[in-house]
């Protein structure tokens, strides 16, 4: 929400978006209406990030909701990599925009905690926009220094200094404390972080499995993974979307998964990458979800052969109610420089994997239109179809 408001306080606006109850949210008359990001003082009326909007107006009726504007993000998003850059070599990101960098050999005499104002002082001077930094040993506690006290800010969140800013703090502000944990620790009479580490691990894990003992070493402030600048491998690439007509007919909606597939399989050719299971999700009008899933005989990043089994998960499952939102996902990802395939299916994937390979290459040189599908045409929908979902792995994979 920062960038946008920079950005529209730079193009003449008036109006500070921080300043006043805003979120970034989808297109209500499209009906996506989703809060992406939102201001603080929006937060102050308990508008959260992922809610829907018609919900968000309820707690603020006067709530200002800008469309998002993902070309800009990701320039921003680009700028900040790039100036921090000059400070460390060593830059893990976690999303559009979030980041960890290890200074440790970039720090020469200085304090950690002076080099982060003068990160945080270039940014706001280069870039324009504010941001808050986070200083500690390692990303848990840098991440949770990040959270404090918003905007602006440089906050250290040291080993030592856990029992005094750490803990007290609600348990339901502990990362990868969500909406469905936090209510399950309170009826153990979990209230705060502290209250959670000082909580037998044994006792966690008999009532969390295994995420007992993440959320007690959470607590605790253990964390002892690198800062990884090659990223890891995503566990899954997917794409949906909320249609902005209610589709009723099986033509419709196979022209909205094509549109997804073709998005999807073509970032998973990017990032050099096949599937072997594929997951259609829909949801229907009354908002009821529902989704299905296939495993493929052979790994794939094929946008024909990808379809084909979405569209046969879809008739498995729709049971001809209207639509608002249909998803498409590929997961039990593998490399794709060494794959067995089929004797018998040896030529045609070769086949197929070439034309594939023609059409990324004619739609990085002229454009995402400049080659559709004859099905797309008069059809009103685009052939290209979904938001921009990011390739950046959860935080509970990386820590």
């Amino acid at each position: 929400l920062s960038w946008e408001a920079v950005y529209r306080l730079q193009h003449g606006a008036s109006l500070d978006l921080r300043d006043v109850p805003s979120v970034v949210g989808g297109d209500v008359e499209k009906r996506h209406g989703i809060v992406l990001a939102k201001s603080i003082p929006a937060k102050k009326y308990g508008i959260h990030t992922g809610e829907v909007l018609w919900q968000a107006r309820s707690k603020c009726p006067g709530l200002i909701v800008v469309p998002p504007d993902y070309q800009l993000y990701m320039q921003c998003s680009n700028a900040l990599i790039d100036l921090l850059g000059e400070y460390s070599p060593l830059i893990e990101r976690y999303s559009v925009d979030e980041c960890f960098v290890d200074i440790t050999h970039s720090l020469g005499d200085k304090d950690p905690y002076i080099l982060a104002k003068e990160i945080s002082a270039k940014i706001k001077n280069t870039l324009g926009f504010t941001v808050n930094i986070g200083v500690s040993t390692n990303k848990l506690l840098a991440k949770m220094a990040s959270e404090l006290e918003k905007p602006d800010k440089v906050h250290t969140l040291y080993p030592h200094e856990i029992p005094e800013k750490m803990w007290p703090l609600s348990v339901k502000e502990l990362f990868m404390v969500g909406r469905s944990t936090a209510p399950k620790l309170y009826r153990l009479n979990i209230f705060s972080i502290g209250q959670l580490a000082r909580t037998d691990p044994e006792f966690l894990t008999a009532h969390f499995k295994s995420f007992g003992k993440v959320l007690w070493r959470y607590a605790n402030g253990i964390d002892d993974s690198p800062v990884n600048p090659f990223g890891t491998v995503a566990k899954g690439i997917g794409n949906s979307t909320t249609v902005p007509f209610d589709v009723e007919t099986e033509k419709d909606a196979f022209l909205v998964l094509l549109s997804l597939v073709e998005t999807a399989s073509s970032r998973l050719r990017s990032a050099r990458l096949l599937a072997q299971v594929v997951s259609v999700a829909i949801r229907k009008t009354d908002l009821t979800f529902y989704s299905h899933q296939r495993k493929l005989l052979t790994p794939t990043d094929n946008t024909e052969d990808l379809f084909k089994t979405a569209k046969s998960l879809f008739k498995e499952l729709w049971d001809g109610s209207p639509l608002r939102h249909l998803g498409v996902a590929f997961s039990s990802l593998c490399n794709d420089q060494f794959c067995q395939v089929s004797i018998f299916e040896e030529e045609r994937v070769y086949k197929k994997k070439a034309l594939d390979s023609c059409i990324d290459a004619i739609r990085r040189h002229f454009g995402d239109t400049s080659v559709v599908r004859g099905s797309f045409i008069n059809s009103g929908i685009p052939p290209l179809m979904g938001g921009v979902a990011e390739d950046f792995p959860s935080m509970r994979s990386i820590l």
